[in-house]
């Protein structure tokens, strides 16, 4: 197993305490941390020992909301918001229809790429593919919370076949190293999920233990039916299904009520993935009413969306938006702090996955899911807040070094498994022929 030791960076450990040290070391023994803390008093007896002068050391970023197959939709919903029912259905979901198998590996490695080439070490996926999804994410080595998308719209025979897809996928998926996790992912309630489906999909997740990944509040539709049929929003109406009983992480939540935010409260393991930039680009007028969550207790971490929406993975740029729409949000200037918005990034994102015992944090005994970022370069200067300078004027390309387990993915700015040139390759190949079947598909319908 791979040990080392990393000195004279400037450390942000996010652990407990936001213990920092301006000039620090990291010591990885084993995959695992080590320990952390002023140079002056580094450990004796590591051969490998890397200078990271000029670099910020910190964890690995944990994505909490993204789709990685649909970078093949990057740049295809300009104009549609990808937050309500019609535009989704109207810019993604014909196209999606034309996905077969053998597109999804080379979709996921490139989007891979881009978030370990941004700093990102987890990541939580919702999506159809979820066997092929699995083993790009298992290529590329970084971890992944990968949720079993099932969209119903209706039709009983697809949810029968798709919950026992699903729960097959469960049964077989997680992976001896623990880097790939399944979980259950409806696609949302009541649009596109019945209630029968729902209870079921619960059932199936709590026997494995496993997590339920969904959309809620995103769009209009889930609180106009829900409210149409049960006169209830969405939340409340699943908390009374048993929906919240096991560990519920919920995408979007631009439109909720203070009763809504009361369920994720009392719910043992409820959290959000808050999705800022995906939010404005809908034109969606609600806002993630993060502040008035997070004062209730309820963990909220930072998610990109998919890039049709977004358009980018990085999440620096990320915590950024997110910062900028609660302050807008709550009408009061850096509402949200800097030192807060990195732990959303790190430790408060894999608390919303379960794995806070596991990563987010530079605490002896976490898996040493680690990034250096370069402070060298332009948008850096001499600051005593470093924490505010990453956010509001450090980048994903500022990331030069990623370790997962110890293991190094990224080093100097490339990818270490693979090089990105042949991930880029392959995926082009894959999105001109995705794009053909589309179209060919559309002409023989018309």
């Amino acid at each position: 197993m791979t040990s080392f030791l990393l000195i004279n960076a400037h450390v942000l450990t996010v652990d407990a305490a936001d213990t920092a040290y301006e000039k620090g070391w990291v010591a990885v023994k084993d995959g695992r941390i080590a320990g952390t803390g002023a140079m002056g008093s580094e450990p004796a007896g590591y051969a490998d020992i890397r200078d990271l002068s000029g670099h910020l050391v910190m964890p690995g970023l944990v994505n909490a909301h993204t789709h990685t197959p649909m970078v093949l939709f990057r740049g295809v919903a300009e104009g549609q918001s990808l937050l309500t029912m019609d535009g989704w259905y109207n810019a993604i979901r014909e196209p999606e229809l034309s996905l077969i198998a053998e597109d999804i590996p080379p979709a996921v490695a490139l989007s891979c790429a881009e978030m370990l080439l941004s700093g990102t070490t987890t990541f939580c996926e919702q999506y159809f593919f979820a066997e092929e999804i699995a083993g790009a994410v298992r290529q590329a080595g970084l971890r992944g919370v990968i949720a079993y998308g099932i969209v119903q719209l209706g039709d009983p025979d697809v949810g029968k076949r798709e919950l026992a897809l699903a729960e097959a996928f469960l049964a077989g998926q997680r992976s001896p190293d623990g880097r790939v996790i399944p979980w259950f992912g409806p696609h949302a309630p009541y649009v596109d999920n019945t209630e029968d489906l729902l209870r079921a999909e619960v059932e199936v997740a709590n026997t494995y233990g496993a997590g339920l990944h969904m959309h809620m509040a995103a769009g209009p539709e889930d609180n106009d039916i829900s409210l149409k049929l049960y006169g209830k929003t969405a939340a409340v109406a699943l908390e009374e299904t048993g929906f919240f009983n096991g560990r519920v992480h919920v995408a979007h939540c631009l439109d909720l009520s203070d009763e809504d935010i009361a369920v994720f409260a009392r719910a043992p393991a409820a959290s959000v993935a808050y999705c800022a930039t995906a939010g404005l680009r809908s034109g969606r007028e609600g806002i993630c009413p993060v502040v008035t969550l997070r004062a209730a207790g309820v963990p909220v971490g930072i998610g990109t969306d998919n890039v049709a929406a977004n358009n980018s993975y990085d999440m620096v740029q990320e915590m950024r938006v997110a910062g900028l729409v609660a302050s807008h949000r709550e009408g009061v200037a850096q509402v949200i702090s800097s030192r807060d918005l990195i732990r959303m990034a790190t430790i408060e994102g894999a608390k919303a996955l379960g794995l806070d015992h596991e990563i987010g944090s530079l605490d002896i005994g976490k898996a040493a899911d680690i990034i250096s970022i370069d402070m060298r370069g332009p948008g850096w200067s001499p600051t005593p807040d470093v924490e505010t300078a990453l956010v509001y004027s450090g980048s994903g390309r500022d990331v030069q070094d990623v370790w997962v387990a110890g293991e190094a993915l990224v080093a100097n700015r490339k990818l270490v498994r693979t090089d990105y040139e042949t991930v880029r390759a392959q995926y082009e190949a894959t999105h001109q022929t995705f794009w053909a079947r589309v179209r060919a598909a559309k002409t023989k319908a018309n």
